[in-house]
């Protein structure tokens, strides 16, 4: 029997690895599996709609539910989770100290709408009394001049957002105290270059970030999966096959993390770290489906309008296709 085949594009985690070695095949489908970049696999995803599924950010695939026709459907499988208080850079000719003082700074960030800094906002507004509204954000390549935003935005005149100079780069900016912060998803690399000029807002990160999930019960979702809306209408059966693959590769995933006898990572004391997880967030720390999850996605749609974003607030049910929400039962 003909099985069909799609292309799947998403970073090499290991929750995906068993999909892209083949231990779990989605029922009725051929996975070509991509493994490339984040950054790469957004950029041809949303520019050019080049694969039949991938790994989206979940602030892009949002900002798309408002665009006619909607190009992508979800299922409610997230490759990518993250704390981000360790995101947070600051300039040290900023005079910043702590996390209030970051209103009214010039902050820099890769592009408005990545899904991390959307999360850093929130929490700083939340958690710090920071409001969105009361900083300028300056957009641009971080390490490299020109990088532009994937998707185009229209945001309210509160939002105050600037690109940076054509040859200007964010990392370089905030080592000579032109932008104050920077938020992103990734750290700068004058972090460890000119560790006298920048450093974490949150040098404690780890011990602020087990505090915030304490506190709020969310560990903040980055990336959903995608599917091309055309590749869904035309065989709906695939989202639910899709959802029970991925499934099946994150128990492999979780298995082998806790294998005892010999490590599957260069972490020496791995074990450890998965035992005092358990003990915060259960063993299931990273769950994939809508009600487990319905907490932190709301929170974050109201991140995403409440920052210009969404032209109205979206609710959690409205990211996903149907037929990855029910299950038959007997």
């Amino acid at each position: 029997m003909s099985r069909l085949r799609l292309t799947l594009s998403c970073w090499g985690y290991d929750r995906m690895r068993a999909l892209a070695d083949g231990r779990v095949r989605p029922e009725g489908i051929d996975i070509n599996f991509l493994d490339l970049p984040v950054e790469e696999t957004f950029f041809r995803m949303l520019r050019n709609r080049e694969f039949d599924v991938a790994e989206l950010s979940l602030s892009s695939y949002s900002v798309s539910l408002f665009r006619e026709p909607r190009p992508f459907v979800a299922i409610p499988v997230f490759p990518s989770r993250m704390f981000r208080h360790s995101g947070v850079f600051i300039s040290t000719k900023s005079g910043i100290r702590e996390p209030r003082d970051l209103a009214g700074k010039r902050i820099g960030t890769p592009e408005y709408q990545l899904t991390a800094p959307v999360w850093i906002r929130g929490i700083l507004q939340d958690e710090y009394g920071v409001k969105v509204e009361s900083c300028e954000y300056c957009t641009g390549g971080q390490e490299q001049p020109g990088r532009d935003e994937k998707v185009s935005l229209d945001l309210p005149p509160k939002i105050r957002v600037h690109r940076i100079g054509p040859q200007k780069t964010l990392s370089q900016m905030l080592a000579a105290g032109e932008i104050d912060a920077l938020h992103s998803p990734r750290m700068p690399s004058t972090l460890h270059t000119q560790p006298d000029n920048v450093r974490r807002l949150f040098e404690n990160y780890v011990e602020v970030e087990r505090a915030y999930y304490r506190k709020t019960r969310i560990f903040p979702i980055m990336h959903v999966i995608a599917i091309r809306r055309e590749v869904y209408e035309e065989n709906r059966w695939i989202a639910m096959s899709l959802y029970k693959a991925f499934v099946a590769a994150q128990k492999i995933a979780y298995d082998e993390l806790y294998e005892t006898a010999a490590l599957r990572t260069m972490l020496p004391w791995m074990i450890a770290e998965i035992e005092d997880v358990r003990r915060d967030m259960g063993h299931d720390w990273w769950p994939y489906g809508l009600e487990p999850n319905r907490a932190t996605l709301d929170t974050f749609l109201r991140y995403h309008h409440e920052q210009g974003l969404s032209k109205r607030r979206l609710t959690p049910d409205e990211l996903f296709v149907p037929e990855s929400l029910e299950a038959f039962r007997i």
